[in-house]
C-alpha cells in the first residue's frame, strides 16, 4: 500500500493530520497552501499543516491550486486515497482521478446543508442547534459527493465557532480513522446526499459587525458564529471593541438597544452578569470585551473601567 495523500491548511486540518501520523497511517505526502503573510509585520509563515508535515519528515507540496505540475507530483506519490480537510481550493477533475480510490473530504455540516467554506459559522449564525461531522467522496461539484459517514453533534450554548470546529475535528478524526481501512480497500458504498442544499461562503468583517438592534437570539448567534474569525465586533462611540462569546439573557434589562448594564443574574447562575439590551427588549449576556489596543478581559472588569454609561452599536 502506498498510503494516502493529505490536503489541508489550517489548524483543524493539522490536528487531523497529526492524528493520522500518530495512528501509524501511511501518509505518502501532504499538500497545503503556500506560506502566508501573518501579523502586522506580514511575516511569511508556513501553514499549520506544513509545520506538522515538516516535523514528521513527510513529502510536502505547497500550492494555491492543483495545476498540471502539482497533479503530476501527487501522481508520483502513487497514493491509494486522498484525504481533504479544509485545504482551501477545489480539486480539478484530473487531480481527483489520481488516487486509486479517489478523494474523501471531512466536512462539518449535515450535507447537503451548508456546502462551502464556513459551514459551522453559518449553522450557528442561523440558530441551528445541531450540526455534523461528515465524510464524503469528492467529485467535481462543491461538496456534492455521496456520503460515507456522518455523526450528529449538538452545539452547546456559549460555544464559539472555534470551539465547535475543535470538537468536530476530534469527532471527525475518529470517524476517519475507523473508516480509513475500508476507504483504502474501496469496500464502502457511499450514499447520495438527500435534501435541499444550502451554501456557506466565508464570513467577512462586515458579517461580524454586531448590531444590538436585532433580537437577542440573533445577536448572540452572530457573536458566537464569528469567533475567532473574522472576530465579533461593534462600536463604543467611535472606538471598535471585540466581543467574547454570548448567550441570550432571560429577562428584561431595560434601556435602549446597545445599552450595557451590570444586572442581577437570570436563572442560569447566581452571579451578576453584564447584559447588552437588544432590539426586542431582551438582551444578551456578554462574557468578555476587548477594547482597541488592549487584551480581551472579563466584561464586568471592562464595564467598571468605563467612566460613563455605555451604548454599543452605532454606525459603522
Amino acid at each position: 500500500m502506498s498510503g494516502i495523500v493529505f490536503a489541508g491548511t489550517p489548524k483543524i486540518a493539522a490536528h487531523v493530520l497529526m492524528g493520522l501520523i500518530t495512528s501509524d497511517v501511511s501518509v505518502a505526502g501532504v499538500l497545503t497552501r503556500p506560506d502566508a503573510a501573518v501579523g502586522r509585520r506580514k511575516v511569511l509563515t508556513p501553514s499549520p499543516v506544513a509545520e506538522v508535515a515538516r516535523d514528521a519528515g513527510l513529502p510536502l507540496l505547497k500550492a494555491s491550486k492543483l495545476d498540471h505540475d502539482v497533479t503530476e507530483a501527487i501522481r508520483r506519490l502513487r497514493p491509494d486515497l486522498g484525504v481533504v480537510v479544509a485545504y482551501g481550493a477545489l480539486l480539478p477533475e484530473p487531480a481527483l482521478q489520481v488516487p486509486t480510490q479517489g478523494w474523501v473530504n471531512l466536512h462539518y455540516s449535515e450535507l447537503p446543508k451548508y456546502r462551502g467554506a464556513s459551514p459551522v459559522q453559518h449553522a450557528i449564525l442561523n440558530g441551528e442547534r445541531t450540526t455534523a461531522a461528515t465524510i464524503f467522496q469528492l467529485e467535481k461539484g462543491m461538496d456534492t459527493g455521496p456520503v460515507h459517514a456522518a455523526r450528529t453533534y449538538e452545539i452547546p450554548e456559549l460555544a464559539s465557532a472555534g470551539r465547535v470546529l475543535e470538537d468536530l475535528t476530534t469527532l471527525g478524526s475518529r470517524m476517519l480513522l475507523d473508516l480509513l481501512p475500508s476507504l483504502v480497500e474501496g469496500s464502502v458504498s457511499p450514499v447520495p446526499q438527500v435534501g435541499e442544499p444550502s451554501f456557506a461562503p466565508k464570513l467577512t468583517r462586515e458579517d461580524a459587525f454586531i448590531d444590538p438592534r436585532s433580537a437577542a437570539p440573533q445577536v448572540a448567534d452572530r457573536i458566537n458564529a464569528t469567533i475567532p474569525e473574522p472576530g465579533a465586533w461593534t462600536l463604543n462611540g467611535e472606538s471598535r471593541v471585540k466581543l467574547g462569546v454570548a448567550r441570550a439573557f432571560h429577562g428584561s434589562p431595560g434601556g435602549d438597544p446597545g445599552q450595557v448594564s451590570l444586572l442581577a443574574s437570570d436563572r442560569h447562575s447566581g452571579e451578576r452578569v453584564v447584559v447588552m439590551t437588544t432590539g426586542d427588549g431582551a438582551g444578551v449576556v456578554l462574557t468578555e470585551v476587548q477594547p482597541a489596543g488592549k487584551q480581551m478581559m472579563p466584561a464586568a472588569d471592562w464595564l467598571r473601567g468605563q467612566h460613563e454609561d455605555v451604548l454599543l452599536g452605532g454606525q459603522r
